[in-house]
């Protein structure tokens, strides 16, 4: 069985050649990001910890989830524990942020903030966890999964990013 749904893969590859690729050029815009609004005195350690860098853990995360789904596995059950791996360090990491968010005094989050750094992220892990599980009996479906919870990544860490920008904008605009 498992040998059937390893051709499936193969479909996925521009899929994931487009999306590892976004991640990868957004991971590094991010990077710009951050050194501007450590130069403009808009981001401190604690804000940086708590929201600039899971953007670059999720962006990394949708990056090596791509280099996951195209590698030459030869059977799903490999790849199935890979993604577990994955999800799994990607969950306690998300744990982490939630801790972090709570702790850092920098920036009052609001709901939005709350939804796009903590709780879309956790889903997205849990649905990477739930799909490396199914991969073995439902390999269609499990890939879909995968790839709607790495477009989820993908999308948070745009959201992110742009909010980090909007913020470091109108703090140096107010401070000047």
């Amino acid at each position: 069985m498992e040998q059937l749904a390893l051709p499936m893969l193969a479909k996925w590859e521009s899929f994931y050649v487009i999306v590892g690729s976004s991640a990868g050029a957004l991971t590094g815009l991010q990077f710009v990001v951050i050194a501007l609004g450590v130069e403009a005195k808009a981001l401190r350690k604690q804000a940086i910890r708590a929201f600039a860098t899971p953007t670059i853990v999720h962006f990394g995360a949708v990056l090596l989830m791509s280099t996951i789904l195209s590698a030459p596995w030869q059977a799903l059950s490999g790849l199935g524990n890979a993604v577990l791996a994955c999800s799994i360090v990607g969950f306690c990491y998300t744990l982490l942020v939630v801790r972090h968010t709570r702790r850092q005094q920098d920036y009052s989050p609001v709901f939005e903030d709350w939804l796009c750094h903590t709780a879309l992220p956790l889903i997205a892990y849990l649905s990477f966890l739930v799909a490396s599980i199914a991969l073995r009996w439902y390999s269609v479906q499990a890939l879909f999964v995968i790839g709607s919870a790495a477009i989820l990544l993908l999308f948070v860490g745009i959201h992110n990013a742009w909010d980090a920008v909007t913020y470091i904008a109108t703090s140096a605009r107010n401070e000047g």
